[in-house]
Protein backbone atom coordinates (compact mmCIF):
# COMPACT_ATOMS: atom_id res chain seq x y z
CA UNK A 1 0.00 0.00 0.00
CA UNK A 2 1.45 3.39 -1.51
CA UNK A 3 1.51 6.46 1.26
CA UNK A 4 -1.30 7.87 -0.85
CA UNK A 5 -3.97 4.74 -0.38
CA UNK A 6 -2.52 3.86 3.05
CA UNK A 7 -3.84 7.92 3.83
CA UNK A 8 -7.12 7.49 2.40
CA UNK A 9 -7.34 3.75 3.64
CA UNK A 10 -6.77 5.50 7.20
CA UNK A 11 -9.60 8.41 6.28
CA UNK A 12 -11.79 5.47 5.29
CA UNK A 13 -11.15 3.61 8.77
CA UNK A 14 -11.66 6.69 10.51
CA UNK A 15 -15.49 7.61 8.47
CA UNK A 16 -15.96 3.91 9.26
CA UNK A 17 -15.72 4.18 13.54
CA UNK A 18 -17.26 7.36 13.50
CA UNK A 19 -20.22 7.84 11.24
CA UNK A 20 -21.39 4.18 11.21
CA UNK A 21 -20.69 3.49 14.94
CA UNK A 22 -18.24 0.53 14.03
CA UNK A 23 -15.60 -0.03 16.71
CA UNK A 24 -12.90 -0.20 14.06
CA UNK A 25 -9.93 0.33 16.29
CA UNK A 26 -10.57 -3.29 18.00
CA UNK A 27 -9.39 -5.11 14.38
CA UNK A 28 -5.76 -5.41 12.93
CA UNK A 29 -5.37 -3.72 9.38
CA UNK A 30 -4.97 -6.78 7.58
CA UNK A 31 -8.58 -7.82 8.45
CA UNK A 32 -10.73 -4.55 7.86
CA UNK A 33 -8.70 -4.25 4.37
CA UNK A 34 -9.50 -7.56 3.37
CA UNK A 35 -13.31 -7.01 4.21
CA UNK A 36 -13.44 -3.76 2.35
CA UNK A 37 -11.61 -4.53 -0.40
CA UNK A 38 -14.28 -7.24 -1.07
CA UNK A 39 -17.08 -4.76 -0.97
CA UNK A 40 -15.15 -2.33 -3.38
CA UNK A 41 -15.04 -5.27 -5.82
CA UNK A 42 -18.75 -6.09 -5.63
CA UNK A 43 -19.32 -2.16 -5.95
CA UNK A 44 -16.75 -1.39 -9.05
CA UNK A 45 -15.27 1.01 -6.49
CA UNK A 46 -11.25 1.29 -7.64
CA UNK A 47 -10.22 3.24 -4.28
CA UNK A 48 -10.84 3.74 -1.35
CA UNK A 49 -11.55 7.64 -1.61
CA UNK A 50 -14.13 6.87 -4.05
CA UNK A 51 -15.51 3.84 -1.81
CA UNK A 52 -16.13 6.39 0.89
CA UNK A 53 -18.01 8.89 -1.17
CA UNK A 54 -20.67 6.04 -1.76
CA UNK A 55 -20.76 5.28 1.88
CA UNK A 56 -21.75 8.83 1.60
CA UNK A 57 -24.51 8.56 0.11
CA UNK A 58 -25.81 5.12 0.02
CA UNK A 59 -26.84 3.83 3.41
CA UNK A 60 -28.12 0.34 1.95
CA UNK A 61 -24.04 -0.05 1.21
CA UNK A 62 -23.08 0.59 4.66
CA UNK A 63 -25.07 -1.72 5.66
CA UNK A 64 -23.59 -4.38 3.78
CA UNK A 65 -20.37 -3.55 5.06
CA UNK A 66 -21.19 -3.56 8.48
CA UNK A 67 -22.90 -6.91 7.58
CA UNK A 68 -18.94 -7.79 6.00
CA UNK A 69 -16.89 -6.49 8.70
CA UNK A 70 -18.91 -8.51 11.43
CA UNK A 71 -16.93 -11.89 11.53
CA UNK A 72 -19.72 -14.77 11.10
CA UNK A 73 -17.10 -17.03 8.86
CA UNK A 74 -17.81 -20.62 10.38
CA UNK A 75 -19.39 -24.01 9.80
CA UNK A 76 -20.26 -27.06 12.03
CA UNK A 77 -17.41 -28.94 13.74
CA UNK A 78 -15.22 -26.52 12.60
CA UNK A 79 -11.69 -28.43 12.81
CA UNK A 80 -13.07 -32.11 13.89
CA UNK A 81 -10.27 -33.36 14.90
CA UNK A 82 -10.57 -30.37 17.47
CA UNK A 83 -14.27 -30.92 18.82
CA UNK A 84 -13.35 -35.01 19.23
CA UNK A 85 -10.67 -33.74 22.29
CA UNK A 86 -13.63 -31.95 23.22
CA UNK A 87 -15.52 -35.35 23.92
CA UNK A 88 -13.47 -36.33 27.15
CA UNK A 89 -14.09 -32.54 28.71
CA UNK A 90 -18.08 -33.05 28.20
CA UNK A 91 -17.80 -36.28 29.53
CA UNK A 92 -16.19 -35.40 32.97
CA UNK A 93 -18.03 -31.99 33.07
CA UNK A 94 -21.70 -33.72 33.14
CA UNK A 95 -20.53 -36.84 35.06
CA UNK A 96 -20.42 -34.64 38.43
CA UNK A 97 -24.31 -34.78 38.48
CA UNK A 98 -24.48 -30.56 38.12
CA UNK A 99 -25.92 -28.29 35.38
CA UNK A 100 -22.74 -27.42 32.67
CA UNK A 101 -23.00 -24.13 31.29
CA UNK A 102 -21.27 -23.10 28.10
CA UNK A 103 -20.33 -20.12 26.58
CA UNK A 104 -20.32 -19.36 22.72
CA UNK A 105 -18.35 -16.53 21.53
CA UNK A 106 -19.08 -15.31 19.07
CA UNK A 107 -21.65 -17.47 17.75
CA UNK A 108 -21.86 -16.24 14.44
CA UNK A 109 -24.91 -17.74 12.73
CA UNK A 110 -25.29 -20.58 15.43
CA UNK A 111 -23.38 -23.70 14.03
CA UNK A 112 -20.71 -23.52 17.06
CA UNK A 113 -22.96 -23.49 19.89
CA UNK A 114 -25.59 -25.92 17.73
CA UNK A 115 -22.24 -28.29 17.34
CA UNK A 116 -21.70 -27.99 21.00
CA UNK A 117 -25.51 -29.19 21.66
CA UNK A 118 -25.26 -31.99 19.11
CA UNK A 119 -21.97 -33.23 20.22
CA UNK A 120 -23.74 -33.80 23.42
CA UNK A 121 -26.80 -34.70 22.40
CA UNK A 122 -24.49 -37.84 20.31
CA UNK A 123 -22.96 -39.29 22.80
CA UNK A 124 -24.32 -41.66 25.21
CA UNK A 125 -21.01 -40.91 27.83
CA UNK A 126 -22.51 -36.85 27.89
CA UNK A 127 -25.01 -36.19 29.90
CA UNK A 128 -27.13 -34.19 27.38
CA UNK A 129 -29.82 -33.10 29.53
CA UNK A 130 -27.37 -31.15 32.00
CA UNK A 131 -25.98 -29.46 29.02
CA UNK A 132 -26.60 -25.71 28.87
CA UNK A 133 -25.38 -23.05 26.29
CA UNK A 134 -25.54 -19.59 25.85
CA UNK A 135 -24.26 -18.22 22.60
CA UNK A 136 -23.41 -14.21 22.26
CA UNK A 137 -22.93 -12.12 19.14
CA UNK A 138 -22.55 -8.31 18.56
CA UNK A 139 -24.55 -8.91 15.82
CA UNK A 140 -28.18 -8.77 16.18
CA UNK A 141 -29.26 -9.06 12.57
CA UNK A 142 -26.52 -12.39 12.60
CA UNK A 143 -28.38 -13.39 16.09
CA UNK A 144 -31.95 -13.65 14.17
CA UNK A 145 -30.59 -15.37 11.93
CA UNK A 146 -28.79 -18.48 13.73
CA UNK A 147 -32.26 -18.37 16.28
CA UNK A 148 -33.66 -19.67 12.48
CA UNK A 149 -31.36 -22.79 12.85
CA UNK A 150 -31.82 -22.73 8.42
CA UNK A 151 -28.55 -23.64 6.53
CA UNK A 152 -28.07 -24.33 2.92
CA UNK A 153 -25.72 -26.14 0.79
CA UNK A 154 -24.16 -23.73 -1.93
CA UNK A 155 -20.72 -23.77 -3.99
CA UNK A 156 -18.84 -22.81 -0.86
CA UNK A 157 -20.29 -24.39 2.03
CA UNK A 158 -21.31 -28.23 1.78
CA UNK A 159 -23.86 -28.73 4.82
CA UNK A 160 -23.91 -32.40 4.47
CA UNK A 161 -20.19 -32.71 4.36
CA UNK A 162 -19.73 -30.19 8.10
CA UNK A 163 -22.05 -32.74 9.83
CA UNK A 164 -20.29 -35.77 9.02
CA UNK A 165 -18.47 -35.98 12.78
CA UNK A 166 -21.80 -37.46 13.80
CA UNK A 167 -23.03 -40.81 13.46
CA UNK A 168 -26.53 -40.03 11.95
CA UNK A 169 -27.04 -36.22 11.99
CA UNK A 170 -30.82 -37.01 10.63
CA UNK A 171 -31.52 -37.01 14.40
CA UNK A 172 -30.63 -33.95 14.67
CA UNK A 173 -31.24 -31.84 11.53
CA UNK A 174 -33.98 -32.03 9.07
CA UNK A 175 -33.24 -31.88 5.46
CA UNK A 176 -35.09 -30.60 2.59
CA UNK A 177 -32.93 -30.86 -0.41
CA UNK A 178 -30.25 -28.29 -0.24
CA UNK A 179 -31.75 -26.96 3.36
CA UNK A 180 -31.02 -27.69 6.38
CA UNK A 181 -32.98 -26.86 9.67
CA UNK A 182 -32.32 -27.54 12.90
CA UNK A 183 -34.37 -29.83 15.06
CA UNK A 184 -36.07 -28.58 18.22
CA UNK A 185 -34.21 -30.90 20.52
CA UNK A 186 -30.77 -28.52 19.15
CA UNK A 187 -32.55 -25.27 19.59
CA UNK A 188 -33.68 -25.95 22.88
CA UNK A 189 -30.21 -26.56 24.42
CA UNK A 190 -29.25 -23.24 23.00
CA UNK A 191 -30.34 -19.64 24.42
CA UNK A 192 -28.89 -16.25 22.34
CA UNK A 193 -27.88 -13.30 23.21
CA UNK A 194 -25.97 -10.39 22.07
CA UNK A 195 -23.28 -9.21 23.81
CA UNK A 196 -19.84 -7.42 23.09
CA UNK A 197 -16.99 -9.44 23.83
CA UNK A 198 -14.24 -6.44 24.14
CA UNK A 199 -16.33 -3.82 25.98
CA UNK A 200 -19.25 -5.80 27.65
CA UNK A 201 -19.16 -7.64 31.36
CA UNK A 202 -18.26 -11.25 31.86
CA UNK A 203 -20.61 -13.78 32.17
CA UNK A 204 -19.92 -15.76 35.08
CA UNK A 205 -19.74 -19.25 36.37
CA UNK A 206 -19.29 -20.81 32.82
CA UNK A 207 -17.91 -24.29 32.51
CA UNK A 208 -16.36 -24.22 29.29
CA UNK A 209 -15.69 -20.75 26.88
CA UNK A 210 -15.81 -21.48 22.99
CA UNK A 211 -13.57 -17.99 21.65
CA UNK A 212 -12.60 -19.54 18.38
CA UNK A 213 -11.35 -17.81 15.58
CA UNK A 214 -12.21 -14.76 16.80
CA UNK A 215 -8.70 -13.43 17.78
CA UNK A 216 -6.63 -13.50 14.41
CA UNK A 217 -8.96 -10.59 13.74
CA UNK A 218 -8.30 -8.52 16.55
CA UNK A 219 -5.33 -6.00 17.33
CA UNK A 220 -3.27 -7.28 19.66
CA UNK A 221 -3.66 -4.50 22.22
CA UNK A 222 -7.84 -5.57 22.99
CA UNK A 223 -6.60 -9.42 22.68
CA UNK A 224 -5.66 -9.21 26.94
CA UNK A 225 -8.71 -7.61 27.71
CA UNK A 226 -10.70 -10.42 25.74
CA UNK A 227 -8.95 -13.10 27.74
CA UNK A 228 -9.70 -10.73 31.17
CA UNK A 229 -13.65 -10.95 30.34
CA UNK A 230 -13.00 -14.99 29.16
CA UNK A 231 -11.09 -15.91 32.87
CA UNK A 232 -13.91 -14.38 35.45
CA UNK A 233 -16.31 -15.67 33.17
CA UNK A 234 -14.93 -19.38 34.01
CA UNK A 235 -15.47 -21.33 37.12
CA UNK A 236 -12.11 -22.18 38.67
CA UNK A 237 -11.06 -24.79 36.47
CA UNK A 238 -13.46 -23.86 33.55
CA UNK A 239 -12.35 -25.03 30.26
CA UNK A 240 -11.22 -22.32 27.52
CA UNK A 241 -11.21 -23.42 23.80
CA UNK A 242 -9.63 -21.14 20.79
CA UNK A 243 -8.86 -21.51 16.94
CA UNK A 244 -6.23 -24.06 16.10
CA UNK A 245 -3.96 -21.36 14.64
CA UNK A 246 -4.19 -19.03 17.44
CA UNK A 247 -1.83 -18.68 20.70
CA UNK A 248 -3.05 -16.89 24.24
CA UNK A 249 -1.31 -13.42 25.04
CA UNK A 250 1.74 -13.80 27.19
CA UNK A 251 -0.15 -11.61 29.36
CA UNK A 252 -2.80 -14.30 30.28
CA UNK A 253 -0.43 -17.83 30.30
CA UNK A 254 -0.29 -17.60 34.33
CA UNK A 255 -4.31 -17.96 34.22
CA UNK A 256 -4.32 -21.26 31.95
CA UNK A 257 -2.97 -24.71 31.90
CA UNK A 258 -2.83 -26.56 28.73
CA UNK A 259 -4.73 -29.56 28.82
CA UNK A 260 -4.54 -30.37 25.26
CA UNK A 261 -1.92 -28.21 23.70
CA UNK A 262 -1.89 -28.88 19.70
CA UNK A 263 -6.32 -28.66 19.83
CA UNK A 264 -6.21 -25.30 22.08
CA UNK A 265 -7.91 -26.67 25.18
CA UNK A 266 -7.09 -25.02 27.83
CA UNK A 267 -8.15 -24.86 31.59
CA UNK A 268 -8.24 -21.99 34.31
CA UNK A 269 -6.30 -22.29 37.26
Amino acid sequence: MNKGSERTFNDLVEFIGEEMDFESGFYNDSYLDRRITARMRRTDTEDYQTYQRLLERDNGEREELLDSLSINVTSFFRNPEAWERLRPVLRELTENNRRVRLWSAPSADGREPYSAAMLALDDPEIDARRVEITATDINADILEEARKGTYATSQTTDIADELEPLDDYTKYIEQDGDTFQVRDQVKEMVTFEQHDLIRGDPKRDFDLVFCRNLLIYIDSEFKVPIFETIRGSLREGGYLMIGMTETLPAECRDSFEAVDKRHRIYRRV
